[in-house]
């Protein structure tokens, strides 16, 4: 038998609910803005959605196609996000960088869309 080949059958069932978990958390932060939930597991047109969320111009999805502008514009648009759900710089700024515990207080906190 070979040992350590992998996470695992527990390491795996972590990881799927984590999956899981996660693609509930954008469905609902699309829902909460008046967007269809799918559009957030849709590659690419996530990104369409996203932008008309935060009222950006559609231009910017190439933006995010570009290696270090990329960074720039994903900045931006956490920033937009946290302020068309009537949150401070701060939040946008948390949802860059500790996105796995402010992406689901945006989805499942008291956040209204202001769009």
């Amino acid at each position: 038998m070979e040992n350590g080949g992998g996470m695992g059958i527990v390491g795996f069932l972590i990881w799927l609910i984590l999956v899981v978990f996660y693609v509930y958390v954008g469905w609902k932060i699309f829902v909460k803005a008046g967007q269809p939930g799918w559009a957030s597991i849709v590659p690419i047109y996530n990104i369409y959605v996203l932008l008309l969320i935060i009222k950006k111009p559609i231009w910017w999805i190439i933006m995010f196609f570009i290696p270090l502008i990329s960074i720039i514009f994903a900045i931006l648009a956490c920033l937009e996000m946290a302020k068309v759900f009537g949150k401070e710089a701060g939040f946008g700024i948390g949802l860059l960088l500790l996105g796995f515990i402010f992406a689901p207080i945006l989805a499942f906190g008291d956040a209204k869309y202001q769009g």
